[in-house]
């Protein structure tokens, strides 16, 4: 089931400091860039870090995973998507695929994470408030997406 949402995407740009002793794209920074994307769509709908520290509300990760494609070089043209993948109906727990691609069109990783909303008064998982929801509802769902039971 794919929803009409268009789907979001962010370039990147590649640091000296992004680079291991190979003089390519260390590992650690995929999982940056997967976070940099997320939160660049949750600030651009609305849902921004001071909106959830008065909503007592934060994301979580349980699982982060990135598959390697092909290596990425000083100088290539980075743009990463995101699609949701699986979430509950109320999107208290979700998972989230994005791809980065090199130079327009070749794939050079996949991330994947598997999340959550905690309260952060109680320290413990629950149900966003209608906020939060609402940004998740906006986020573009992948060909292969499926809503998870409670």
């Amino acid at each position: 089931m794919e929803n009409s949402m268009k789907a979001y995407s962010k370039s990147l740009n590649i640091r000296w400091s992004d680079l291991d002793p190979n003089f390519h794209l260390r590992h650690s920074v995929y999982y940056d860039f997967g976070a940099y994307c997320r939160v660049s769509f949750l600030e651009e709908f609305g849902l921004t870090h001071t909106v959830m520290q008065e909503l007592k509300f934060g994301p979580i990760l349980f699982r982060e995973e990135a598959v390697f494609r092909r290596e990425v070089l000083l100088g290539d043209e980075l743009k990463i998507n995101l699609r949701l993948t699986k979430a509950r109906k109320d999107f208290s727990r979700w998972s989230i695929r994005h791809e980065i691609f090199k130079n327009s069109d070749k794939l050079a990783a996949v991330i994947t994470v598997d999340g959550a909303w905690i309260n952060l008064v109680l320290r413990k998982l629950a149900t966003p408030p209608a906020e939060v929801i609402d940004v998740f509802s906006r986020m573009e769902q992948s060909v292969d997406f499926e809503w998870l039971s409670t």
